[in-house]
């Protein structure tokens, strides 16, 4: 038989790896609905854009029956493409190969891309779908589990890192997503949890299904732990494009700009969108839709902690971070759920050079021994310390309440803020007017001939004193007291008032905030 020319050789070598675990692999993976590490990475990247890096690599334990198995890439697609033109790295685990669970060679292969994104300034982009750690390669797999996460929290808050979950997560495996920057699941068919329903069963006689103990809908509105719900694995991968849009390459750089041309600002909808009742809900993403350009806005962690509100969206083509109270839950109080999902937000867009815009309606923090038992002191002073450390540009208006402890958390100058608005319905003050009256009048309302009356009429005396921006702006609190229709071109100005802004902190190798 003639021996083939080294170029056949290398043609056969390419298919054989082209072909990950093999055709019926290939087909049960389309039989559960689900693409191939390759179809995945296709198409997130631009077209004929991806450059694989290490397609020969093969595995290097021969013990229980890994011998008699060569799978070249050895379970995971790495390398680097283009989206929208920008740069990134990107691997994705083959789950028609040995379940697409990592060892030595495998886990290499991601420290490679991570290493060479981080060299090059480049975001990274993990396709998990993995069945945990190869049993067959004993403590090398999990030396290769601790190697890629020793990358991640050197690479966190140098370059972005996102996770898809797009099949079972987990033990180990958990936790390199948990370290990156976003997370997003795929309804159904993603799972993620340290130990999984038989262990659970097992260890604490708990009955649980995948879905209920880890799946998408549980990380998404339970525990916070993903960020993004998509139906399917092609909108995860449009939603993680359109993310990346907002986003510098690395913490060196600005975000992108999006061409604008500026037209009539004024949002004349926006005077009417607050209620006369004081203690009335309505929506903040209302508001956010009328201050941002048009369809802008992407919402981050939308099921988890709804009295906040969190997301990217642009304004005048440029990249912000919105932090929002939301009214129509929970009167948009400030918990201990809502502290944490705000604060990693923030963190995040102070890292990555994105200004961050606080819109504030907030009627203090959620009492109760569920929030006190549970350390609502130590998990509000997270989101207090995130805002006072962030060095973007941050602007704060208030739309209504702002009251109590709550009112300094929320990027208030007190804590460097940069500029600080008031819409004519804001009510700056320690708390509402009726607690306020009960307490200060107290005496005199026991002593009336009728109570219900007197109190009344404090309340009005308190509210008229204290419940409006006014006071906080005599004392410079508060910059300018604006109509909500001229709202977006006071922040149009502002934000470009800032774009040079430059702090220097103090040295020190870094805080120690309240984890």
């Amino acid at each position: 038989m003639a021996q083939k020319s080294p170029l056949d050789r290398l043609k056969d070598l390419n298919a054989q790896a082209q072909l990950g675990g093999g055709q019926a692999r290939i087909d049960a993976q389309h039989a559960k609905g689900k693409l191939t590490a390759r179809e995945r990475i296709e198409l997130f990247v631009d077209p004929s854009s991806f450059v694989e890096i290490g397609r020969l690599v093969e595995h290097r334990s021969t013990l229980f029956g890994l011998d008699q198995q060569k799978f070249l890439g050895d379970g995971v697609v790495t390398g680097y493409g283009l989206v929208d033109s920008r740069k990134v790295f990107v691997f994705a685990q083959d789950f028609t190969v040995l379940g697409g669970s990592l060892a030595e060679a495998h886990a290499q292969k991601i420290c490679r891309i991570m290493d060479l994104a981080m060299d090059n300034g480049v975001p990274v982009i993990g396709l998990n779908d993995s069945g945990g750690a190869r049993i067959q390669e004993g403590v090398v797999s999990l030396g290769g589990y601790a190697d890629i996460f020793y990358r991640n929290t050197r690479a966190s808050g140098v370059i972005p890192q996102l996770s898809a979950i797009l099949g079972p997560c987990a033990g180990g495996a958990v936790y390199s997503p948990a370290l990156t920057d976003f997370i997003g699941m795929v309804e159904g068919s993603s799972y993620m949890f340290v130990t999984g329903p038989n262990v659970v069963k097992t260890v604490t006689h708990e009955v649980v299904t995948s879905e209920e103990l880890g799946g998408a809908f549980t990380h998404a509105s339970k525990s916070g732990v993903t960020h993004f719900t998509y139906p399917n694995e092609r909108e995860l991968l449009d939603g993680f494009r359109t993310l990346l849009s907002y986003l510098p390459q690395n913490c060196q750089e600005l975000p992108p700009r999006w061409d604008y041309t500026p037209s009539d600002e004024s949002r004349p909808a926006l005077d009417t969108v607050i209620p006369e009742n004081a203690n009335a809900p309505y929506d903040m993403r209302a508001v956010i839709d009328g201050l941002v350009d048009d369809a802008s806005f992407f919402e981050v962690h939308r099921e988890f902690a709804e009295n906040i509100v969190v997301g990217f969206a642009r304004l005048g083509g440029r990249s912000i971070g919105i932090v929002a109270n939301q009214p129509a839950f929970l009167a948009g109080v400030l918990d201990i759920k809502s502290s944490q999902k705000a604060a990693r937000f923030v963190r995040f867009c102070d890292a990555f050079n994105i200004p961050l815009l606080v819109l504030e309606d907030v009627p203090g923090f959620l009492p109760g021994t569920d929030q006190e038992w549970n350390a609502i002191i130590t998990n509000g002073a997270k989101l207090l310390y995130a805002f006072a450390e962030a060095t973007v540009p941050r602007i704060t208006v208030i739309t209504r309440k702002a009251y109590g402890g709550a009112y300094d958390v929320m990027n208030s100058k007190h804590i460097g803020a940069d500029l600080n608005f008031a819409w004519p319905t804001a009510e700056i003050a320690v708390m509402g007017a009726k607690g306020a009256a009960e307490i200060i009048f107290k005496k005199e309302i026991e002593a009336s001939s009728n109570p219900a009356e007197t109190w009344a009429q404090k309340e009005a005396e308190y509210a008229e004193a204290f419940a409006n921006p006014y006071g906080a702006a005599a004392r410079g609190y508060v910059d300018e007291v604006i109509l909500p229709s001229q709202t977006r071109i006071r922040l149009l100005e502002a934000f470009s008032l800032l774009e040079n802004k430059a702090v220097k902190n103090p040295r020190k190798k870094h805080g120690n905030g309240p984890l």
